[in-house]
């Protein structure tokens, strides 16, 4: 049997990305099938080691922060309806030797009692798509942006109606986020991240004292399903180390999450079959003849002729919600279309950049002070070389286990990318017992998804008809996903709710 270099096979997950014309949005599902198409070339240079943040953390500095909190808030953004919140953004260094500083934005909670509502951060992975794109103006943010892209409307579902949320732009290169060493955000990774993310952390505390001793969490989606649990490694970590809590973590939460490379790219193919993507000779194919495991350095004719096949499949569908339709025209019109809080403009990725990019909006956000010599993107387009990516974060998710931390995972069910299929493969390879068997979970006296609940503080939700940016696609089901795990309460198991 003939052998093809596994980089022939893996091709696959880049072509995946050509599913739809020339979009912003597309650079989201390019950026990780970049890096997976990297990480399993036979002679790849990308670190795929386990992830130990001890190893490559020798403490932050912590500057001084006096002032800088009403300095960074934001009085208005250009078209914004009337809000009785407050909102900041700026810039907190994170390395000032390298001249290295992340762009944030945060909302403080819409709730009465906002003084004793948790600290929530949000991330988006990529590698290199932003926080500020899809978190915070697609999905759970306070705002969305109109089709004129000068406007912004309510979006009813946002998260600061349970948390105080805050936006990070990481790593640098990726938004607003910058340096003045090249080499910073030509070339990523995840320990430089993680690090990079803590020292933020700690500096914007200072910054914003009154948060130091809240409960807080992390929650993101996609590739900040290393994000996340690296960084709450490292919080942990220094916690010890330091014999205190230097940061108050409690939980996190990430949804349609890199976890597991082997099962996330075998439970995509298994999704693709399941949903009448690919037919069942392609799937039976692919099963039979390809390697899936990290090891792997080769594969044979017969499995790259079943993943060409599967790709001519799935070309022309959004991978991201394979029931969704497409942007058909990305104009930007002179007045606002009619829109929904319950619906999700597939074109929404235009809107974003175009707003992002006005002046006026820079200066309101207190973004942009460099004069970046490049246009904002919702992924980054300057930060090419990733150079360290575990193959899996499983042993980071058993450890957050062990030390009592809330762990859940949510999966929207429509996403092709990161599926719900990947999802429960990695999950099962953890070996739990199972606390609160599978049962549908309700929201409105409807089925919201379905949830299984674990012992050691695991909780596993699907969304049901969400894709993979969950909160854009169902956006009342993520709410209450999140006012749930928020609460330390499980997901109602009757349609009274």
């Amino acid at each position: 049997m003939k052998k093809q270099p596994l980089i022939l096979f893996f091709s696959i997950l880049l072509i995946l990305s050509n599913f739809i014309s020339e979009s912003y949005g597309k650079k989201q599902i390019e950026g990780l099938s970049h890096l997976y198409k990297e990480k399993l070339k036979n002679n790849t240079s990308i670190d795929r080691s386990h992830f130990n943040g001890t190893h490559y953390f020798s403490g932050a500095k912590i500057h001084a922060q006096e002032g800088m909190k009403e300095k960074d808030r934001i009085e208005r953004l250009p078209g914004q309806p009337q809000v009785k919140f407050k909102q900041y953004g700026g810039y907190v260094t994170v390395n000032r030797t390298a001249g290295r500083a992340f762009y944030y934005y945060f909302v403080e909670a819409q709730h009465s009692e906002k003084s004793s509502l948790p600290l929530l951060l949000w991330l988006n992975g990529g590698p290199g798509c932003s926080s500020l794109a899809y978190g915070a103006m697609q999905e759970l943010g306070p705002f969305r942006v109109h089709s004129d892209g000068k406007t912004l409307y309510k979006n009813k579902f946002a998260w600061n109606n349970a948390a105080n949320v805050l936006f990070l732009e990481s790593p640098a290169g990726v938004g607003f986020s910058y340096s003045n060493t090249t080499a910073d955000f030509v070339t990523g990774g995840d320990r430089k991240t993680a690090v990079d993310n803590y020292a933020f952390l700690l500096n914007w505390l200072e910054r914003f004292p009154e948060y130091k001793n809240r409960d807080f969490y992390i929650s993101g989606e996609s590739y900040a399903g290393h994000y996340v649990p690296q960084l709450a490694h490292t919080i942990l970590s220094h916690n010890k180390e330091a014999k205190k809590t230097i940061i108050n973590l409690k939980g996190i939460i990430i949804g349609n999450a890199v976890i597991n490379d082997e099962t996330d790219v075998k439970g995509m193919y298994e999704y693709f079959a399941s949903h009448a993507l690919i037919s069942d000779e392609t799937s039976f194919q692919i099963m039979k003849y390809c390697d899936f495991s990290p090891n792997a350095t080769t594969q044979s004719d017969e499995c790259g002729e079943a993943a060409s096949e599967a790709d001519r499949n799935i070309n022309h569908i959004d991978i991201y919600n394979i029931y969704a339709p497409l942007c058909s025209n990305s104009s930007i019109t002179e007045k606002p279309k009619k829109n929904s809080a319950m619906s999700t403009d597939p074109c929404s990725d235009y809107y974003v950049h175009a707003y992002l990019n006005r002046p006026e909006v820079q200066k309101a956000l207190h973004a942009n002070v460099t004069n970046i010599p490049y246009d904002w993107q919702p992924c980054s387009g300057v930060l090419k070389n990733w150079q360290d990516s575990s193959s899996t974060v499983i042993p980071l998710l058993k450890e957050f286990m062990a030390s009592g931390l809330r762990v859940w995972i949510f999966s929207g069910d429509t996403d092709g990318r990161i599926p719900v299929t990947s999802t429960k493969r990695s999950i099962k390879l953890m070996r739990l017992p199972i606390q609160t068997f599978w049962h549908p979970w309700y929201l409105g006296g409807e089925v919201g998804g379905y949830t299984q609940v674990y012992e050691g503080n695991l909780t596993f939700a699907t969304v049901r008809g969400a894709g993979h940016q969950v909160p854009s696609f169902q956006p009342a089901r993520a709410l209450s996903l999140i006012m749930h795990f928020l609460a330390g309460t499980e997901l109602p198991n009757s349609s009274r709710y």
